[in-house]
């Protein structure tokens, strides 16, 4: 037997190299089998991470649609939140929608039942679910759909009639409801989709899809700012994000170009500062003063008598107006301006005349009628303490008057408070399209029955309501009234407070009887003076004369209006008319 020393090393050397190759290999084979591991994580996480998501919105809770007859606005070409209801196979609005989107010119007259639209001249009226319509310009029109109608105590109004007078555009589509929308022309900017891709809620790849988008489709950009993902709207009214290497050559698309354009209102200027003094007529015999308070009156060129008033709630009025008054007004060279109010006869419910069509087709008329008789050139509106609950009501009065004033070549003029947010209802806004002018009563800054004693017309308070009025209504047609008296104010220890108005020269006479200096004061831009007794009282004025209103004269000019009135005349001094004169004259 053979016994080999080295040969057994060798053997068990042989053996060890054999061993130690499969533990390598055994390694090998695990290292190249946790990187092909490790390869597939990374292969699949990174296309997780950069291939296109195909998850699919859920359009209907996109659209928000949760009934069958709910229509939801792509308004141009923007998503909203606005809800149209799909009735009868036609698309209503409801009308507060329509008077935010469109205009406050139509009105629903609750107490008779009725739906109006109002242009510069006529009147169309429907009954409240009807389908034909009353024009005062075309008379009767029957319509294939009905125009409005009551929905769970919502007013609706069919998008079809609206499109009559408005510059609207709209098409439906369905799975899910929706509708796109133009109000006005709108120019947009299309592209080319040049390869078959996806629409999605967001830019990003992983976003949910809204739809497909095929090679050769083309669509509307809504906004390109956003880098590589561009907002866009499809032809069938889904707007969401593409890639912008997806689409290519650009041009420009307009909507809504159609022959219909927002009603024009023609309106009468004068071609001259207006300075208009009211003058007070308490009946018939106070005609008889013409003379006494145009003698003094240097620049005025327009006078209004307070001769009209409401007599009922059917539309009735009454006038102390004369034509030998309206003679000799024009002899002086004066215009005249009628004065209707609404609160010289207690019994009268104003709301109740300006809520029913009936009674305000009859007040116009009987004002337009009496205008005639007496050969006025203007009304003069002065209607107070008009409640909030019948702005709306009053507003449409105003539209319908215009017409006729309009037809008749009638100047037509609204007196107003100074803006505030608790008057807003008297709509100035609309005011400053229908009528002519639009006159401030800038003054009652305070008033007699305010709690405490104060200035008629500070020069804040007039700026102020100027400033605040051009807002809204075209300096070309605002008139600024100026008060010609001021208050002679009482407090007394315990607080309460007392005053009586006087005329410009009677404040002065007042504060001489009663010991009191004036000294000015550049907060109210007025002399003021005040006086306390030994019991505690306190007298104090703040005067209107020549200086103060050369204060409010100044923001009257800075802001570029169409003149002056004056409250009223009779009170005035005559340094007031060298002022007043001098800025209706320009120097």
């Amino acid at each position: 037997m053979e016994n080999n020393p080295t040969r057994k090393k060798k053997k068990r050397k042989n053996s060890r190299k054999k061993k130690n190759g499969g533990r390598w290999k055994l390694i090998l084979g695990t290292v190249l089998f946790l990187l092909l591991v490790i390869g597939g994580l990374v292969g699949y996480f990174l296309y997780k991470r950069y291939s296109y998501g195909t998850e699919r919105a859920d359009l209907t809770d996109w659209f928000g649609v949760h009934e069958a007859s709910e229509y939801p606005v792509i308004l141009n070409d923007e998503q909203t939140e606005i809800v149209l209801k799909r009735i009868d196979g036609h698309l209503y609005m409801p009308l507060d929608l329509l008077h935010e989107m469109i205009s406050d010119r139509y009105y629903y007259g609750r107490e008779d039942g009725i739906f109006v639209y109002t242009t510069p001249t006529a009147v169309i009226t429907s009954q409240i679910g009807g389908s034909s319509c009353t024009s005062t310009e075309d008379g009767v029109t029957e319509l294939p759909y009905v125009i409005s109608r009551m929905e769970q105590d919502t007013l609706y109004v069919a998008v079809e009639y609206v499109r009559q007078y408005h510059n609207i555009t709209f098409e439906t589509f369905d799975a899910p409801n929706r509708v796109r929308m133009y109000t006005g022309t709108l120019t947009t900017q299309t592209a080319l989709v040049t390869k078959d891709t996806q629409l999605r809620i967001a830019g990003g790849i992983k976003s949910p899809i809204i739809t497909d988008l095929a090679e050769g489709d083309r669509v509307v950009i809504v906004d390109d700012s956003l880098g590589d993902w561009i907002k866009v709207r499809t032809p069938d009214a889904f707007t969401g994000y593409v890639e912008q290497k997806r689409l290519s050559e650009t041009e420009s698309f307009t909507y809504g170009s159609n022959a219909i354009q927002d009603p024009v209102y023609t309106n009468i200027s004068r071609p001259f500062k207006i300075c208009l003094g009211w003058h007070q007529i308490a009946g018939v015999g106070g005609n008889d003063t013409l003379q006494e308070v145009i003698a003094p009156a240097k620049g005025m060129n327009v006078i209004s008598p307070t001769w009209i008033r409401l007599t009922d709630d059917f539309g009735g009025i009454e006038s102390f107006g004369t034509t030998d008054y309206v003679n000799a007004a024009h002899a002086a060279g004066l215009e005249v301006w009628a004065l209707v109010s609404n609160f010289e006869n207690a019994g009268v419910d104003t709301q109740a005349v300006v809520s029913h069509a009936a009674s305000r087709k009859t007040l116009t008329e009987n004002l337009i009628a009496e205008i005639k008789r007496l050969g006025c050139e203007g009304i003069n509106v002065d209607f107070e303490g008009v409640p909030p609950e019948a702005g709306k009501d009053y507003v449409q009065w105003l539209r319908e008057l215009s017409i006729a004033c309009r037809r008749e070549q009638i100047v037509l003029s609204i007196d107003n408070y100074v803006p505030y947010g608790f008057n807003d209802y008297y709509d100035r806004r609309e005011q400053g399209i229908i009528a002519d002018y639009v006159i401030i009563m800038g003054y009652d800054e305070h008033y007699g029955g305010s709690p405490e004693a104060g200035s008629v017309a500070s020069v804040e308070f007039v700026r102020y309501g100027v400033e605040e009025t051009v807002k809204q209504v075209p300096a070309e047609k605002v008139i600024n009234a100026v008060p010609f008296y001021t208050r002679v104010w009482t407090t007394k220890p315990d607080g309460s407070v007392t005053s009586f108005a006087t005329g410009m020269n009677g404040g002065k006479e007042a504060a001489a009887e009663r010991g009191i200096s004036f000294q000015w004061d550049a907060e109210t831009g007025q002399y003021y003076g005040g006086r306390t007794y030994d019991d505690g009282t306190k007298v104090e004025i703040w005067l209107e004369d020549g200086e103060s209103l050369t204060e409010k004269i100044a923001v009257m000019r800075a802001n570029n209006i169409a003149g002056v009135a004056g409250w009223r005349l009779g009170l005035e001094s005559a340094e007031a008319w060298e002022v007043i004169s001098g800025y209706v004259n320009g120097y």
